[in-house]
């Protein structure tokens, strides 16, 4: 896995998601009562033996530097880092405000290419799932693909807000349809067999493999975007593969999509399980007592460490670290 350079993109403002992120990047807002959202797709790619990995900011970035500088490092015999660039300025190139998810590897290409990778490996920042990302890269080999894009079944609904992607029998992308809206027709997009829940259709995760050679010539252009000019281009000129990821999976764009993922970690089944011991998401340590809660209605709920709890009634809520909640209080879908 030495030979792949991951980046993963920190966003812009995300202010689909203001005020969470007034004061920090959208990749180090708190989730899941002990985590950031960073935390996931990181803890994808170590557990992928992925060790060289770069995060790509611009926005609020002191918390995120702060939360990655503290958590993740590796030992002096591994050789891995993971590293925060923050977009900058400097003399006989063109740096600078990032303009899109393309512009933002195109402005830091002489960094990574210092490397010699043999692929690159773009994840985002703010997602929530579980991926096997070496199974992911060892498909991408196998099938002699120049890219590969990471696809997950959706509902016409949700296929409105995505990119949308049709695939042959192969598995081989031939169309890909950026964000069609709610009113356009894209039944001719329709998979041949669709999935439960009426997922109909194939859309990128916003995660992708590029063989390196490939993707430092696409990025000689001045397109800015991967989802919007990259892989539309790309498509027809290149062999870009999908592989296709069942799992849960949710961006984590908007106020809405936020509030519902945290809550769903405290159902009795959740979607995404973070007591996975083989595969633990990884977090700071706090280094703070555990909670203590007295005399308390407390039901399908979480309760981050160092949290003093009494007579209170908790229900279907997250109480996040270091909280004080006190007698008579009742909390509910919080």
């Amino acid at each position: 896995m030495d030979s792949v350079s991951c980046v993963i993109l920190g966003g812009g403002k995300g202010e689909r998601l203001y005020p969470l992120t007034k004061e920090r990047a959208k990749p180090a807002v708190p989730f899941g009562c002990s985590y950031r959202l960073i935390d996931i797709p990181l803890s994808n790619s170590i557990h992928a033996g992925i060790r060289n990995i770069s995060i790509l900011t611009q926005f609020n970035s002191d918390s995120l530097n702060h939360h990655v500088a503290s958590t993740y490092w590796f030992d002096s015999f591994s050789k891995g880092y993971v590293k925060i660039i923050a977009a900058k300025q400097s003399y006989g190139s063109k740096t600078g405000w990032y303009t899109g998810t393309a512009d933002a590897i195109r402005k830091n290409l002489p960094s990574f290419k210092s490397q010699k990778p043999d692929y690159y490996m773009i994840l985002s920042g703010d997602q929530l799932y579980r991926m096997d990302l070496k199974m992911f890269l060892k498909e991408h080999r196998e099938s002699n693909a120049d890219i590969s894009i990471a696809a997950t079944p959706v509902t016409r609904n949700d296929a409105s807000q995505l990119g949308i992607l049709n695939v042959d029998n192969n598995g081989f992308i031939n169309s890909f349809l950026e964000k069609p809206g709610y009113e356009k027709d894209i039944s001719d997009m329709k998979l041949a067999e669709p999935y439960e829940g009426g997922k109909d259709f194939l859309a990128s995760m916003g995660i992708y493999i590029f063989n390196a050679d490939i993707l430092e010539k696409l990025l000689e252009t001045d397109c800015e975007d991967f989802g919007k000019e990259i892989i539309p281009a790309a498509i027809g000129t290149q062999k870009v593969k999908g592989f296709i990821y069942k799992g849960y999976w949710e961006d984590i764009g908007t106020i809405r999509s936020f509030y519902e993922a945290n809550l769903m970690l405290a159902t009795n089944k959740p979607q995404f399980n973070m007591y996975d011991e083989a595969y633990p998401i990884y977090a700071s340590k706090h280094y703070l007592p555990p909670s203590k809660i007295n005399s308390c209605t407390f039901q399908n709920s979480l309760a981050g460490q160092g949290s003093i709890i009494t007579n209170a009634f908790v229900s279907n809520a997250l109480i996040g670290i270091r909280t004080i909640i006190d007698s008579g209080a009742s909390i509910e879908n919080v």
